[in-house]
C-alpha cells in the first residue's frame, strides 16, 4: 500500500450579513434616514430663508423706485399728471428696468398715461387680484411677479405697484416699477445647488460617523459573539472578558447556564458510569460460573452475558461521547488516525491480499477525542475489509466549517436498498459465517449521532458498500 496524503484547501469564512434581520443595518440606517431627513429639511430651509432675504432686498430696491416714481409725479395746470425725470436704465429701450404712470377709472382697466423709455411702446400688465388688492388698499405698496417686453414677451420682471391719488387729479393713478429678476432666481438656484452639495457632503460625513459610532458602540457585542463561538468550539470554558454594565448581566447568565450545563453532563455521565460498572461485576459472576458448568444452558447463559457487556461497554462509549460532543475542545487530526488504522487493518488481513487506499487533508481536524475517531473510523473500515474481496477505498474531505465527511467503499458484494437499514440496528448480522458480534455499524452510528453527525449507507462505485460519515470538524 502507498500512502496517499491531499492538502485539502482551507474553507473561506463567509462574510457576515448585512440584512435586514442584522441589528448593525437596522441601527445604521435609522440613524442614517433620520440624519438625511434632516440635513434635507435643513437644506430646505436654508434655500427658502436666501429666497425670502434676497426677494426683500429685491422688493426693498422696487419700494424706492415706487415712492421716487410717487413723489417726483406732479399735475399740471391743465390737470396733466407730469412725470418724474429718472435717468440710468430707464432711457434704454428693454434694458430691464420699467416705469409705469397710468390712470385707473373706476371699474375700468389701467390708461398708460406715462412710461419710461424702456419700455418703448409696450406696458406693464397688472394683474385683476392684484388691481382688487391695490383698490381695496390705496396707498399701500404690493408686489407680484409679471412678464416684460424683452425676450419675446416673456422676461421675467418682479413689480411694486401703488394705487394714490394726486392733487389736482380725480382719478386715482397707479405707479409701477418693475426690475428683470433674472439675476435674484440665478442666485437663489445657486445657492440652492450649493446648500444642496454641502448637505450631501455633510450626509455621507454622517452616516460614516454613525457606521463607526455603531461598529463601535457594538463591539462588545461582537466580541461576546466570538468568545461563545469560542466556547462552542471548545476552545474555552466560560466568557471571561470584561463586559460593559448593559452586558455584564447577560455575560454572567451565560456563563451560569455553561456550568448548570456541565454539571447536568458530569451527573449523567456519573450516573451512566455507576450503573455500567456495577452490571460488570455480576456479568463476570454469571461468566465464570457458566464456564465451570458446561452444557447448552451454559452456553446461552456465556452467549447472553457477552452480549449484556457488550451493551454495558457500548452505552458507556455512548455516555461519553455525548459528554465529549459538549464542547471538550480535543481536536484530532484525521490523517494520522487513518494512518494507524489502516496499518494495523493491512497486518490484520495480509492473508486476503487487502489494499486499502486513503486520502486525507493534512490540516483536516476532527472535533472530538482521538479514542472515538479511532473507534468510528476503525469500525467502518474493519466493516468493509471483512467483505471485501481485495480493495477498500477511503476518503475524508471536508463539506464545510465546521463538517466533514469520512467515505468508505468496498468492492465485495454490496447490500440491497432494504437491506441496508438493518446493518444499523444493534445486533444485527445478514452474513452469520463473519467474525464479529454485529455491533459495529450500530455503535458507529450511535456515536455519530452523538457527535451530532450522521451515517449512511449507499452503493459503492466499485459494487460494494458505500459508507458516509459525517462529523464536526475543528478549524485550523
Amino acid at each position: 500500500m502507498r500512502l496517499s496524503l491531499r492538502r485539502t484547501p482551507a474553507i473561506a469564512k463567509a462574510a457576515p450579513g448585512f440584512g435586514s434581520r442584522s441589528l448593525v443595518a437596522r441601527l445604521i440606517a435609522l440613524a442614517s434616514i433620520w440624519s438625511l431627513l434632516l440635513l434635507a429639511a435643513i437644506g430646505i430651509a436654508l434655500t427658502a430663508f436666501f429666497h425670502h432675504a434676497a426677494t426683500s432686498r429685491f422688493n426693498y430696491d422696487l419700494t424706492v423706485l415706487a415712492n421716487d416714481l410717487y413723489a417726483g409725479a406732479g399735475v399740471d395746470a391743465g390737470g396733466q399728471i407730469t412725470a418724474p425725470s429718472l435717468g440710468g436704465d430707464f432711457r434704454r429701450a428693454y434694458s430691464g428696468a420699467y416705469w409705469q404712470i397710468a390712470d385707473l377709472p373706476k371699474g375700468g382697466r389701467p390708461i398708460a398715461i406715462a412710461r419710461s423709455r424702456s419700455l418703448w411702446d409696450q406696458v406693464l400688465n397688472v394683474a385683476p387680484p392684484t388691481l382688487a388688492m391695490l383698490q381695496a388698499k390705496p396707498g399701500q405698496l404690493f408686489y407680484y411677479d409679471t412678464l416684460g417686453p424683452a425676450q419675446d414677451g416673456r422676461e421675467p420682471l418682479r413689480a411694486s405697484a401703488l394705487l394714490a391719488f394726486l392733487p389736482g387729479h380725480a382719478a386715482p393713478v397707479l405707479f409701477v416699477a418693475a426690475q428683470n429678476r433674472a439675476a435674484l432666481d440665478r442666485d437663489v438656484r445657486r445657492f440652492g445647488w450649493a446648500t444642496a452639495a454641502a448637505m450631501a457632503i455633510l450626509g455621507v460625513g454622517l452616516v460614516g460617523v454613525v457606521f463607526i459610532q455603531v461598529r463601535v458602540g457594538l463591539n462588545p457585542l461582537f466580541a461576546m459573539g466570538r468568545e461563545i463561538a469560542e466556547v462552542r468550539k471548545g476552545r474555552a470554558q466560560r466568557l471571561t472578558r470584561p463586559y460593559p454594565s448593559e452586558l455584564a448581566p447577560l455575560a454572567n447568565e451565560l456563563n451560569a447556564l455553561l456550568d448548570h450545563n456541565q454539571e447536568v453532563v458530569e451527573r449523567q455521565r456519573t450516573h451512566v458510569g455507576n450503573l455500567a460498572h456495577a452490571l460488570k461485576t455480576p456479568i463476570s459472576v454469571l461468566l465464570t460460573e457458566a464456564v465451570r458448568t458446561p452444557g447448552p444452558l451454559s452456553e446461552m447463559v456465556t452467549r447472553q452475558a457477552e452480549t449484556m457487556r457488550h451493551q454495558v461497554e457500548h452505552h458507556l462509549r455512548r455516555a461519553r461521547a455525548a459528554a465529549r460532543s459538549q464542547g471538550s475542545g480535543e481536536r484530532t487530526p484525521v490523517a494520522e488516525v487513518l494512518d494507524e488504522i489502516v496499518r494495523t487493518l493491512e497486518r490484520i488481513f495480509r492473508a486476503r491480499e487487502v489494499m486499502i487506499d486513503w486520502e486525507a487533508g493534512e490540516d483536516l481536524l476532527f472535533l472530538g477525542e482521538r479514542q472515538d475517531l479511532q473507534e468510528l473510523a476503525g469500525n467502518v473500515l474493519e466493516n468493509a475489509c471483512k467483505f471485501c474481496r481485495s480493495r477498500v477505498r477511503a476518503e475524508a474531505e471536508p463539506l464545510s466549517a465546521t463538517r466533514w465527511r469520512l467515505t468508505v467503499e468496498d468492492d465485495g458484494p454490496g447490500l440491497p436498498p432494504d437491506q441496508r437499514l438493518a446493518m444499523l440496528k444493534r445486533g444485527e448480522r445478514l452474513d452469520e459465517n463473519a467474525p464479529g458480534s454485529g455491533l459495529g455499524l450500530s455503535i458507529v452510528d450511535e456515536l455519530a449521532r452523538a457527535y451530532g453527525g450522521s451515517l449512511t449507507l449507499s452503493e459503492s462505485r466499485f459494487g460494494g458498500l458505500r459508507v458516509d460519515l459525517e462529523l464536526p470538524r475543528a478549524e485550523t
